[in-house]
C-alpha cells in the first residue's frame, strides 16, 4: 500500500485516524505501533518479512536494555547488534550481487537466487542502528517500553521510505505531545502538496522516461535525450520531495515533527550545496554514524579525501546492488573533491557559472543513477553529446518536439516547484479561503489520476 493510492487515502487513513484519535493518551503509541504493522503487512509479499521486522524491533530493544544493564559490556553489544542489523541487510540486498561478481571474476557456478527485498530494509536498518549507536554513545537513554520503541521505528508515515529519523530527535514526543486542530489541518495541507508533487507532476513525467526507454537509447535524437533525463530528475525529485512531504504532514496529524528532507536542492551552485539540501536525513546518517566516526576532516587532507571516499561508495550502495550505483558515488566523490579543493568557491562566487554548471550536472548523475546497465549507459551518453562517435540508429526527425508538445507543461510545473516562490506564496496565504480551493483541487485532481490508473510506485521504495 502507498500513500497515493485509493486505498490508503479513503481506507487506511480514515480508519487510523479513527482510532487513533479516539484513543486515549496512553494508548496512541500502541495504536501507532499495531497500525504501522498492518501497514507494513499490507505492502511485503511474505509474512516471513513481518516476522524479521517484528524481531529487528525486539532485538534491538533488548541490545540497549543490556547497554544500560551492563555498561562494562556496552562495546560487545554494540557490535553484536551492529552485526545484527548489517547482516540482514547484506543478506536481503547484495548476496545476489556478490554472488554474480563472483561466478563473473572466478568463473564460479554459485548459485544466484532472486532474494525479494524486504520493503523499507535500508530505512528502518538505518534507524536501529542509530539508536544504539547513541544508546552505546549516551546521547539518550534506551526506551524501556518496547511499544513506544516499536511506535518510533515503525511509525508508517517514514517507516517505508524516510525520512530517517532519529530517536533523539522524537524521544520528547514519544512520551508527550500535543494534538491541536491546527496541527491537523496543517498536516492535511502538507500532505495534499506531497500528493499533488508525486501524482500530478511525477507521476505523469514518468510517462517519458518509459517511452523513451521502450524506444531504445540508439534510436532517439539528442534533444529527446537531454528531454528525457530532465523528466527523470524532475520525477525522481517530486517523487520522493512529495513522499517526505506526506510522510511529514501525517506526522504532524500525529503530532510528530519529522525532519525535513529536502531543501531546493536544485537551486544549488554546487553538488556539494546539492548533497546538503537533497535526502538531508540520509546525508546527515552517513555524516554522523561513518565520515565523523572515521575522523571526519579532522586528521588532514589526505584522511579527509579518504574518509569522504567510504562515505560516497556507502552511499552508492545503499542506493542498490549494482555497478552503476558504485560509479555514480565514485563520480560523485570527485565533483565534491574537486569543488572542496579546486572549484568551489568559483562557483559559489559566480551564481550564473554555478547554476549552469549544475544545470549539466545533475542530469548527467541522475543519468548514471537511472540506468543499470554499462552498455545502454554508454549510449545514452553519448546521445547527450552528439560529438562522440554515435551507436547506430533510426532516429525520427523532430521525435523531441512531440514529446516536448505532451509534456511541456509537466517540465513548466517540475521548473516552477522546484522554486522557493511557490512556497512563499503557500505562506502568505496559507490560511485564506483560495488556498483552501487550490488544495482541494489538487486532492481531487490526484484522485481522479489515481482512479484512472495514473499512479506509478514510489521510486524510493526499491532501495
Amino acid at each position: 500500500m502507498v500513500f497515493s493510492s485509493l486505498e490508503f487515502i479513503f481506507i487506511f487513513l480514515p480508519a487510523f485516524l479513527l482510532l487513533y484519535g479516539f484513543s486515549p493518551p496512553a494508548y496512541k503509541n500502541a495504536v501507532i505501533f499495531m497500525c504501522s504493522v498492518v501497514f507494513y503487512g499490507m505492502g511485503v509479499k511474505s509474512p516471513v518479512y513481518i516476522i524479521l521486522f517484528l524481531l529487528t524491533l525486539l532485538f534491538n530493544h533488548i541490545v540497549t536494555q543490556f547497554m544500560e544493564a551492563y555498561p562494562k559490556g556496552k562495546k560487545v553489544w554494540l557490535v553484536i547488534g551492529l552485526v545484527f542489523n548489517f547482516c540482514w541487510l547484506l543478506f536481503f540486498k547484495y548476496t545476489g550481487f556478490i554472488f554474480e561478481n563472483i561466478n563473473a571474476f572466478f568463473h564460479a557456478k554459485l548459485p544466484v537466487k532472486d532474494i525479494v527485498l524486504p520493503i523499507g530494509i535500508s530505512f528502518y536498518t538505518f534507524q536501529n542502528v542509530s539508536y544504539i549507536i547513541d544508546v552505546y554513545r549516551g546521547k539518550v537513554r534506551p526506551e524501556s517500553n518496547p511499544i513506544n520503541y516499536g511506535a518510533y521505528i515503525s511509525m508508517f508515515p517514514q517507516l517505508i521510505a524516510g525520512p530517517i529519523v532519529t530517536y533523539e530527535s522524537v524521544s520528547e514526543q514519544l512520551h508527550q505531545r500535543q494534538h491541536t486542530i491546527s496541527k491537523v489541518e496543517d498536516g492535511l495541507k502538507t500532505f495534499t502538496i506531497g500528493l499533488g508533487f508525486k501524482v500530478l507532476i511525477a507521476n505523469q513525467l514518468s510517462g517519458l522516461w518509459s517511452d523513451i526507454s521502450m524506444i531504445g537509447y540508439e534510436s532517439i535524437s539528442t534533444p529527446l535525450a537531454w528531454l528525457g533525463i530532465i523528466a527523470y530528475s524532475f520525477q525522481l525529485y517530486f517523487d520522493f520531495y512529495g513522499y517526505s512531504l506526506m510522510a511529514i504532514g501525517l506526522g504532524k496529524i500525529m503530532a510528530f515533527d519529522l525532519p525535513i528532507n529536502f531543501d531546493f536542492p536544485y537551486l544549488s551552485l554546487t553538488m556539494t550545496e546539492f548533497w546538503r539540501r537533497w535526502h538531508i536525513t540520509l546525508g546527515t546518517w552517513f555524516r554522523d554514524y561513518i565520515y565523523i566516526p572515521l575522523g571526519g576532516n579532522r586528521k588532514g587532507k589526505s584522511r579527509q579525501i579518504i574518509n569522504t571516499l567510504a562515505v560516497w561508495l556507502f552511499t552508492g550502495l545503499w542506493h542498490g546492488a549494482s555497478w552503476n550505483f558504485v560509479l555514480w558515488g565514485l563520480v560523485l566523490f570527485v565533483l565534491i573533491i574537486l569543488e572542496k579543493f579546486v572549484i568551489g568557491d568559483f562557483l559559489n562566487e559566480h551564481k550564473f557559472i554555478g547554476h549552469c554548471y549544475m544545470f549539466l550536472i545533475i542530469p548527467v548523475t541522475w543519468l548514471i543513477f537511472a540506468v543499470t546497465d554499462f552498455h545502454e549507459l554508454g549510449i545514452y551518453f553519448k546521445r547527450l553529446f552528439p560529438f562522440i562517435p554515435q551507436e547506430k540508429g533510426v532516429i525520427l526527425d523532430g521525435d523531441y518536439i512531440k514529446y516536448f508538445r505532451t509534456y511541456w507543461k509537466f517540465f513548466v510545473a517540475g521548473v516552477l516547484f522546484s522554486t522557493e516562490f511557490p512556497q512563499m506564496l503557500y505562506r502568505r496565504f496559507k490560511k485564506s479561503v483560495v488556498c483552501v480551493i487550490f488544495l482541494l483541487a489538487i486532492f481531487w485532481g490526484s484522485v481522479y489520476c489515481m482512479y484512472k490508473g495514473m499512479n506509478d510506485p514510489f521510486m524510493y521504495f526499491r532501495f
